[in-house]
């Protein structure tokens, strides 16, 4: 006979309320009765406790009819900060954000080097300046979370960087040993697929984001959460070969798919054909609206195989939402239409094709949005970011 901790049913209770509390932004407790399916007695003794903690805060609302204006609950969002980072090949991005996945302050970072004790030594550094901006707050700096650009497995080791050439590198315990804070270390199209669904696709249970700038990487989220196989080591599609025997890749292989349809690789062969060192977005962008024939003809190819790699991967998962990160396709007009032409399939299956609102921040957002989800402990996190911005009272404590 299985039995059950009450501390851990006052866990799961105390969870779906903040959980409630976050959705709607203020809400009553009798309405969190209601929406939690618990009693006034029990939402009365957990709304204290919260109080208390000063994780959330009462409100009067605004009544006009005659009686008692309602007491409303709202979450303490400037209590507590989360610091999500994109350590990328040429890059690292750090974007703090409030307790509803607001962001408060970003940085981007030139990364210069792969030498590991260097990035660990540059990434604490940053770290614990962040800690330090947040110290006035209750619950100060929550949490941090790293997106990496390679193999991220269960024990959160970075198993393999590509880029970096990194091998069985444990970040979590080399920083947590430097800066005193929480690391969870996640791959980063995990956290762009969990960005996408807790920001822009939150009634999408079966999503697929596929970030395209520096590699190929896929965020796989079935039946509501991640899907990351038995090592941790799921949707890595990018090394995926669609062209046998073709072009060398950093993971050993040839032929794989990011060295044909990724934005790196995409710029790097139009670099060269087009004899220019420091290629730009802005030189891309131009380039099109003139229909400058070698870039035409680079872009259907680049398209070709994008569309080739989307036909295995929509046969695969079958998924409800698919959500392209490029800023190259975001310059070409009608790009989702032209992709669907590409995908002939009638055995492909799929409901909406979209491109990503988040653009180059989706692994950092997702990461602030992993670390408030483990801090807060809710089962489900879903954030509105375009209710969340702070009324002008709370604005004098955002972090700078």
């Amino acid at each position: 006979m299985v039995t059950v901790d009450g501390s851990y049913i006052k866990q799961i209770n105390r969870g779906l309320i903040l959980q409630q509390i976050i959705e709607h932004g203020m809400i009553s407790r009798a309405d969190l009765s209601k929406k939690v399916g618990l009693n006034k007695a029990t939402i009365s003794v957990q709304v204290a406790d919260l109080l208390d903690e000063e994780l959330i805060y009462e409100m009067h609302q605004e009544h006009h009819n005659v009686g008692r204006r309602p007491v409303m609950l709202s979450l303490n969002r400037q209590n507590g900060f989360a610091l999500g980072i994109d350590l990328d090949h040429k890059n690292i991005t750090y974007i703090l954000s409030d307790l509803l996945g607001y962001p408060v302050h970003t940085e981007i970072i030139p990364l210069e080097t792969s030498n590991y004790e260097t990035v660990v030594e540059l990434l604490a550094t940053q770290i614990i300046k962040f800690q330090a901006q947040c110290s006035d707050s209750r619950y100060g700096l929550i949490g941090a979370v790293i997106g990496v650009h390679g193999t991220v497995g269960k024990n959160e080791k970075a198993f393999f960087v590509p880029q970096h050439q990194w091998r069985d590198k444990d970040l979590k315990v080399d920083l947590e040993k430097e800066t005193g804070v929480s690391v969870l270390i996640e791959n980063n199209a995990n956290a762009s697929a969990f960005a996408e669904k807790v920001f822009k696709s939150q009634d999408s249970e079966n999503l697929l984001s596929i970030s395209m700038y520096s590699g190929m990487g896929l965020g796989i989220i079935m039946e509501g959460e991640l899907l990351k196989g038995y090592n941790g080591f799921a949707g890595e599609m990018g090394h995926m070969i669609v062209v046998p025997d073709g072009k060398l890749c950093t993971c050993g292989n040839k032929g794989c798919w990011e060295m044909y349809a990724s934005e790196a690789r995409f710029l790097q062969d139009l670099a060269t054909l087009k004899n220019k060192s420091n290629l730009s977005y802005e030189d891309v962008e131009s380039w099109l609206a003139a229909k400058d024939p070698v870039i035409i003809r680079k872009i259907d190819e680049f398209f070709e195989f994008l569309a080739i790699g989307l036909n295995n991967i929509i046969n695969l998962y079958n998924p409800e939402t698919i959500v392209l990160n490029s800023q190259v396709l975001k310059m070409y007009p009608g790009a989702i239409d032209r992709i669907k032409s590409l995908l002939k399939s009638s055995v492909s299956q799929y409901r909406e094709l979209k491109l990503s609102d988040l653009g180059k921040d989706a692994c950092a957002m997702g990461a602030c949005a992993l670390a408030i989800k483990s801090f807060l402990k809710v089962p489900e996190l879903r954030l509105d970011l375009s209710k969340n911005h702070l009324p002008a009272d709370d604005c004098a404590g955002t972090i700078i």
